[in-house]
């Protein structure tokens, strides 16, 4: 594949992960990290960007999106896929993306409320962009994400040439383990479940500029996957430094949104509101976009359903949901997405040493059960949902609990206990082969 597509490629990978968490988190983990920036931003990079990359890696070695459910039983993995598609589209994350467009982009300028009005226009210019399929890099790759990372140098540049002060001093969790929290708040940005969703949009991608072949589709991956992770890795860094160094503003912030608002005033005065409103809206576009397409794709290849039908669908309940408010949604769907991410990190991890083929079929299942099991606890935990006793003996029992990822272990273990029975089954029937052979 050519040089100038294989950017594109990425450039529009990068703008489809870059949803609006992405660019109000890291500011607020800045202002906590503080002088333990450094080791914290290696730890949340780690989670943060290297499983979504590890993700697009495997589906570009599998080189079908498919694949990576394909040894679990059929009415299993359709279920994950529409769980999934159903969390990360217009049931969470697409509404999402449009609340906080408009709570950033639209609402310090009006003073009325407008959310439905913004979010018809906002939806209909998501369809719009998604009908363009064989386009969607122009636009996206070539067009709007080239202006969306001007927009950030900007900030970027401003933030480390004229800092507001020195770096703020970390708070307790950062002082004794940065490294650590960093991790697990990289974790906690959930990328690694719109990597498996945004797998359908890339495969695609690359195969419409005409690699056909899975060893063409694999090293293309692995060139899109690094331009994205640099371009994401430097977005983090710029903007958790712009929460490092705001503490002269900080007070009284509740979240990075809140935050960075008031670092963008400080920085560009009244321009700073209307250039930050431009990085939210079109990183939320880019996103919705993206899941859209991803959705639909996904909706197109497994269930023969028109592409144009689905995509209309999903804008449309996108825009409903929406209107009943960030916080409503959070409620229904966060659930949800925190049982699925282990799901979907579980599997992926599984692909990476074991073939996706039926003969694994009940390694998957297994590795599917103990990561639903194990995730929906950490789920239960996260929102507050368990009995503090409950809480008290997992705890102190069960590894990495605290760290909300107490199905990372026994899926290990399970995927490489697999890996060793899968091995010794095969050098037994090479045994008997041998044997039978020799007769």
């Amino acid at each position: 594949m050519k040089n100038q597509n294989t950017i594109a490629i990425g450039l529009m990978t990068f703008a489809m992960f870059l949803g609006a968490g992405n660019i109000i988190f890291p500011p607020f983990l800045g202002l906590e990290a503080g002088t333990e920036y450094v080791p914290a931003m290696l730890g949340f990079l780690v989670t943060a960007v290297g499983l979504p990359a590890l993700t697009l890696i495997v589906f570009g070695r599998l080189s079908d999106s498919a694949q990576l459910t394909k040894a679990l039983p059929q009415p299993l993995a359709i279920t994950f896929w529409v769980l999934l598609f159903t969390a990360v589209g217009p049931a969470f994350a697409m509404p999402r993306a449009v609340t906080v467009a408009y709570e950033m982009g639209i609402k310090p300028f009006v003073s009325n409320d407008h959310l439905m009005i913004f979010s018809i226009i906002f939806v209909t210019a998501t369809l719009i962009l998604a009908f363009q399929r064989g386009k969607l890099v122009d636009y996206i790759g070539k067009v709007m994400t080239p202006l969306l990372v001007l927009m950030l140098a900007a900030l970027a540049v401003a933030a480390f040439i004229t800092p507001l002060g020195p770096l703020s001093t970390p708070t307790l969790d950062y002082q004794n383990k940065a490294v650590a929290s960093g991790l697990i708040q990289g974790y906690m940005t959930m990328d690694a479940i719109a990597a498996v969703g945004f797998g359908w949009i890339i495969i695609k991608a690359i195969r419409d500029k005409g690699c056909d072949s899975s060893q063409g589709i694999f090293k293309a991956t692995l060139k899109v996957t690094l331009v994205y992770a640099l371009l994401m890795s430097a977005c983090y860094l710029a903007l958790a430094y712009v929460g490092a160094t705001s503490a002269s503003v900080a007070e009284g912030a509740s979240n990075g949104g809140e935050l960075l608002t008031r670092y963008v005033a400080a920085i560009f005065g009244p321009l700073g509101q209307y250039l930050l409103a431009g990085i939210i809206i079109m990183a939320c576009l880019t996103t919705t976009v993206g899941l859209t397409n991803a959705c639909a794709e996904y909706y197109q290849q497994t269930f023969r359903s028109p592409f144009a039908i689905t995509a209309t669908i999903v804008v449309i309940l996108t825009g409903v949901i929406a209107n009943f408010g960030l916080d409503q949604i959070l409620t229904v769907s966060l659930p949800a997405i925190l049982i699925l991410c282990p799901v979907a990190i579980a599997l992926v991890l599984t692909a990476v040493i074991l073939p996706t083929t039926k003969r694994n079929s009940a390694s998957y299942v297994a590795v599917v059960m103990i990561s639903l099991i194990l995730g929906g606890l950490d789920a239960l935990s996260i929102l507050d949902l368990l009995p503090q006793s409950l809480v008290a003996v997992l705890q102190k029992y069960v590894p990495l609990f605290e760290a909300h990822a107490s199905w990372f272990l026994p899926v290990v273990i399970a995927i490489a206990i697999s890996k060793l029975l899968s091995k010794r089954t095969i050098e037994t029937e090479g045994f008997y082969q041998k044997a039978t052979s020799a007769d």
